[in-house]
């Protein structure tokens, strides 16, 4: 019966796409603003918004696309946005185990709480990382103007070495975006310090955003990368979104940009929760469309929480 639910569920699944298909030829696009009413979006805002995310966080950027495939709507070289190579250390059934095992203590401890699980969401992850196989920070070197593991070691009771948070930038920079994600150009490795053991090996994510005109918001796309950067199926991706989407709201389609199966998170629902959210936290004074991708990108991470994308919580509405 399984088997027959999943058949009829992708039967569905492609008569809505062929439909939807037919619809988004024959319907008019938007252009009247309504994000704050509906949660929806005109191609212009969705660019206008797109525009601010790139400029606020440069670990996105534009892409243009297959010539072939450019919406007339969007501009040829803002066709979707793209983030590459994006961290996720664990699968998603990890965190979800994880969460509410937490035990109150009592006695002395009292008023205080231990964490429930084994550290690793409960049951123990095949995928997930070892506590002992993560290297220590000392021993790495991400440039070739770090200091060398030796001298990291000799300075531990500098208390001036300690990086003040207010130097970080959460959405990166362009400069530091290079040295910050996976690349094949990362400055090499001291022999000692090329150790398999130091370098912790995950699956990354390129995640993509394009413009869905006939639900009239942005929706999501995901191609994986497993430990090897070998392409990641994209029913494994599942395993990367939260349980309560995996199965309703996530389907497995080729992208409208690059022809490429991905999974994607479906954005039927998209609307109403966008405007639930802009309404939420919008306050006295309304909130700028600028925003809206900012808001969007918080609301996905409750879908792929363990995909270290998001990067916006210092945004603000206004």
């Amino acid at each position: 019966r399984e088997r027959e639910g999943g058949a009829m569920d992708a039967l569905k699944h492609k008569v809505h796409t062929a439909y939807k298909g037919v619809a988004e030829s024959l319907m008019t696009t938007r252009t009247t603003s309504a994000f704050l009413e509906k949660g929806v979006v005109t191609p212009e805002e969705f660019v206008v918004a797109g525009d601010y995310l790139v400029e606020q966080c440069p670990t996105w950027s534009w892409q243009g696309g297959d010539a072939k495939s450019a919406k007339s709507y969007l501009p040829e070289d803002k066709q979707f946005l793209v983030t590459r190579n994006v961290p996720c250390l664990k699968r998603a059934r990890a965190m979800e185990e994880y969460a509410g095992k937490e035990e109150h203590l009592s006695g002395e401890d009292d008023g205080w709480v231990a964490a429930g699980g084994d550290g690793n969401g409960g049951s123990k992850d095949d995928d997930a990382p070892d506590m002992d196989e993560i290297p220590d920070i000392s021993a790495l070197r991400v440039d070739s103007g770090a200091k060398d593991a030796k001298d990291d070691e000799n300075d531990d009771d500098d208390d001036a070495d300690i990086p003040d948070m207010d130097d970080f930038d959460m959405c990166g920079d362009e400069e530091d975006d290079a040295s910050a994600l996976p690349s094949s150009r990362a400055a090499p490795l001291d022999a000692a310090d090329a150790d398999a053991g130091h370098i912790l090996k995950t699956r990354t994510y390129d995640l993509s955003i394009t413009y869905d005109k006939y639900y009239q918001t942005p929706r999501v796309w995901l191609n994986g990368y497993d430990e090897r950067r070998q392409a990641l199926d994209p029913k494994k991706a599942l395993e990367d979104i939260s349980a309560e989407h995996a199965k309703k709201t996530v389907t497995i389609d080729p992208h409208p940009h690059t022809s490429v199966p991905s999974a994607s998170i479906h954005p039927c629902k998209h609307a109403p929760v966008m405007k639930k959210l802009i309404e939420s936290m919008g306050g006295d004074v309304a909130p700028s469309v600028e925003h809206y991708l900012f808001v969007f990108l918080k609301f996905i991470a409750s879908v792929v929480p363990t995909i270290e994308y998001d990067y916006t919580a210092s945004a603000s509405l206004r």
